[in-house]
């Protein structure tokens, strides 16, 4: 019997070279030594080899099953172990994305998604198939459903890649998200060595049309979210997969539609404004708030107004896990759900977020608040709430030591006895409540008392604990009834719980993946992903997700419609469009800057008096050794910030690249003609990467910090500071 290697037999060596490139200053000095570790391994003279694909299981984006050991030989091979339902697979498919875009399939590189599910719903090769195209995967994926391979290399957690050389030898293993420079390293030096060993056979493996394309024009794609408004008038729907935001009436009539149909991070006039895959919405009066999820932003629709704006987020995916920013400039990472509350201050004048990307619960003040213990947090303060950031099921008095393993779903009932949140944490398959009076974080049903089993799922009625759900990614809250309604997503239910009682039982839905309508106990629901209660708290509106439909369930008759919605035809849009890479960012979002060096001068300016309203224009003069250029593969740029105050640079610039030394960039800010009398700093960070004549590369970097005093009579003007550095 033939014997295959395991990821554990790749540790020692490779871990070796992960120290090595600790130390590595230079993107230079990295390579160099990942080309003398593929050598290292080549010479061993002994390949890593591992099993091959199990045969008879189901393939997607290709024209069959393949075969290490024939139709991948002579490509690297990137083998993405994945399950659907994780946010930290879902991290890192942008990554994958850009790599693929990178080093197409003609230059030697194959994705393949190895597909190994947690959930038994996830195992369902049409679950796969919705999965691929709700996330437009374009590469190969591989439903293993009893994870033959993940075993077979001891695979360990989601996500795992694991990166082939062209014989199917094991070359490299990265566990987790957060390895995007490592993975671009490791490929591109393996076609490199690979290429130049003559051992890569470029050209497409067995692929064919994507399975998106074979999907015809909907109403709705993946719709994710419901909200109604306080009238019950208007309801709003997330159509993820087409990137937009909906207001219907009650009666499915399209009164807005913004956003689509491609992705992107654009504000301004709801027909030009673009999301990416938005999520949770939320109503108050006339604006509608949304958790633009794969921009990992908080929007702001102003109806009356026909505006879009940015509350919260940068854009990029944050890592911070405290958070207390003003909300345009703190990153946060993947918000799920949204509901409104109060905190210490006006109704409805805090927007609570399920970031599930950070695995916590989070604040965003609309207006001035308090938190349980009285902090004070200034309107347009975004920070975390509840939470320690942990993946897990662990319920506290201490909000900040409890632990959600990927909040979901929200509803709020401000009022006593209950005065919390409710969450729906899909991966530790629970409901779980917040005090907003004291932060305590308690099970509702579901899961069980040990807070590091995230697989205590099932299907079964019940109360507390002995409740079990399968992923529940929404929950909705009738003030009237005081129950709470549940969708219980990967049994394809709605149920309800009595939080007196902590009973949950079955409402509506056979179990199966259908979309039958009528009576309750017969009902299909797809995935079900949103909930919310309609007017008089008589019926609710269902996003079924993989349905790509909105239900109704009519509480007091038991039957479940169809919400028919009438759309023009020009926006009947395909299930999934390909990403506007041309405006997918929009040119206020600051880049995610590397802390100074110590070494980094800091150039104090002259104080400047600045009247409201002047524009402040400064020049960068910047010179480089002699002899010496940027290098174009690494990032140049600058960021702005106001050391503190930074409501200066509210709606600005605040970050751009360097990509010429003869067209530096001027930063132009102006100064708010609303703007009290304050004393801020501007403070302006330069990076600059740059070889020099005996082909060193190196990145260095100065701050220049320019004082300001705010004060006089109004001014329209532009003064010019010119700020020089030789490095």
């Amino acid at each position: 019997m033939a014997t295959h290697s395991t990821i554990a037999d790749l540790l020692p060596v490779q871990s070796q070279l992960d120290y090595a490139l600790e130390d590595a200053i230079s993107p230079e000095e990295q390579m160099e030594l990942v080309l003398q570790y593929l050598k290292k391994i080549d010479d061993r003279g002994k390949d890593l080899k591992i099993p091959d694909f199990e045969e008879g299981l189901e393939w997607l984006n290709t024209k069959g099953a393949l075969s290490l050991a024939t139709d991948l030989v002579g490509k690297v091979v990137v083998l993405d172990f994945f399950t659907f339902c994780c946010i930290n697979c879902m991290h890192l498919l942008p990554d994958l994305q850009e790599l693929e875009r990178r080093h197409p399939v003609e230059d030697g590189l194959l994705v393949v998604g190895v597909h190994s599910a947690k959930f038994p719903h996830e195992r369902e090769a049409a679950s796969v198939r919705s999965a691929v195209l709700r996330h437009a995967i374009g590469h190969p994926v591989v439903n293993d459903g009893h994870a033959c391979l993940w075993q077979a290399l001891e695979v360990s957690c989601w996500p795992t890649l694991v990166l082939l050389g062209p014989r199917g030898n094991l070359l490299f293993s990265l566990v987790g998200e957060g390895h995007r420079d490592r993975l671009f390293l490791f490929t591109q030096a393996s076609l490199r060595h690979y290429g130049q060993a003559g051992q890569l056979r470029p050209g497409a493996a067995l692929l064919e049309k994507l399975c998106r394309d074979t999907v015809p024009p909907s109403a709705l794609a993946f719709p994710g979210k419901v909200a109604m408004d306080r009238e019950g008038q208007r309801l709003v729907v997330a159509d993820t997969g087409h990137h937009r935001i909906l207001v219907l009436s009650s009666r499915g009539h399209v009164l807005h539609s913004v956003g689509g149909p491609v992705s992107g991070w654009r504000d301004g006039n709801v027909a030009e404004a673009l999301f990416s895959s938005p999520q949770g919405v939320a109503f108050k009066g006339d604006v509608v708030f949304v958790a633009d999820t794969e921009n990992h932003l908080i929007r702001k629709i102003d109806l009356l107004e026909g505006k879009v704006s940015t509350l919260a987020g940068v854009g990029v995916q944050g890592t911070d896990k405290e958070g207390g920013g003003f909300g345009p400039l703190q990153p946060i990472s993947s918000p799920w759900d949204l509901a409104l509350g109060t905190a210490g201050g006006p109704e409805d004048g805090v927007l609570w977020i399920a970031m599930a990307g950070t695995h916590q619960l989070w604040a965003l003040f609309l207006e001035d608040g308090k938190l349980p213990k009285g902090r004070e947090c200034p309107k347009g303060t975004c920070m975390r709430f509840a939470g320690s950031g942990s993946e897990e099921n662990r319920n506290n008095a201490y909000p900040h030591k409890a632990g959600f393993a990927q909040p979901s779903g929200l509803a709020a009932e401000p009022d006593a006895p209950w005065a919390c949140l409710f969450i729906a944490d899909s991966e530790s398959s629970t409901v779980r409540t917040v005090s907003t009076v004291d932060g305590a974080v308690r099970n509702l049903v579901g899961g069980e008392r040990d807070p590091l089993n995230l697989f205590a799922f099932g299907d079964v009625d019940g109360a507390g604990v002995s409740a079990k759900l399968q992923h529940p990614l929404a929950v909705a809250w009738s003030r009237q009834k005081q129950l709470l309604y549940v969708a219980d997503s990967y049994n394809h239910k709605i149920k309800v719980v009595d939080p007196g009682t902590k009973q949950c039982r079955v409402l509506a839905g056979s179990g199966e993946a259908a979309g039958a309508l009528g009576p309750f106990s017969v009902a299909g629901f797809s995935e079900p992903g949103g909930l919310c209660v309609g007017a008089d708290d008589e019926v609710l509106y269902v996003a079924d997700t993989n349905n790509h439909q909105i239900k109704v369930l009519h509480l007091e008759s038991g039957m479940v419609s169809l919400l028919s919605l009438s759309l023009p035809p020009s926006l009947q849009l395909p299930v999934s469009v390909e990403q506007d890479v041309t405006d997918t960012i929009a040119p206020t979002a600051p880049r995610k800057a590397p802390p100074l060096p110590r070494s980094a001068p800091k150039v104090e300016m002259s104080p400047l008096i600045a009247p409201p309203g002047i524009r402040i224009k400064l020049r960068l003069q910047l010179s480089l050794p002699a002899g010496s250029s940027l290098t174009p593969e690494a990032p140049s740029f600058w960021a702005l910030s106001a050391d503190g105050e930074e409501w200066l640079l509210q709606d600005q610039h605040v970050s751009g690249d360097i990509t010429d030394m003869s067209e530096l960039p001027s930063v132009t800010v102006l100064v708010p003609a609303t703007a009290p009398q304050a004393t801020p700093t501007l403070v302006l960070d330069v990076w600059l990467c740059f070889c020099g004549v005996g082909g060193t590369c190196m990145m260095r970097a100065v701050s220049f910090r320019q004082p300001l005093s705010v004060a006089g009579e109004p001014c329209d003007a532009t003064v010019e500071v010119t700020l020089p550095h030789a490095f």
